[in-house]
């Protein structure tokens, strides 16, 4: 952004802002960037998402297990490939911010402009 302050912590700042309750810090120290801020609100947005899905999944895991054990048994096996596509997620959005870009996932990236 023309004219934006760009803070001397920048990376690191973009790294924490997508490691789920740390994105608190950049938020709070790098008030004058305004890239920092965006990358900041959207790990916050992003952490809120993947709380909704896993706890979704959870409750829906638990009724499929307590009718079917066996299928339960499977579901559970989806999270751990869950996981490791949350965290190719969030590399990455950490990838695109230390390289001046911005990760846009329909859905929940405007929800960074909104608070």
């Amino acid at each position: 952004m023309p004219g934006a302050a760009a803070s001397p912590n920048r990376g690191v700042m973009i790294v924490l802002a997508y490691l789920w309750a740390l994105a608190i810090i950049p938020l709070v120290v790098e008030k004058d960037d305004p890239e920092v801020q965006w990358h900041a609100k959207h790990g916050l947005v992003l952490m809120l998402a993947e709380l909704a899905v896993i706890v979704g999944y959870g409750l829906v895991t638990s009724v499929v297990a307590f009718a079917r054990f066996g299928l339960g048994c499977v579901l559970v096996l989806f999270l751990v490939f869950g996981s490791v596509g949350i965290l190719a997620l969030h590399v990455v959005a950490i990838l695109k911010g230390m390289n001046g870009g911005r990760l846009i996932i329909p859905g929940i990236s405007e929800y960074a402009k909104r608070f």
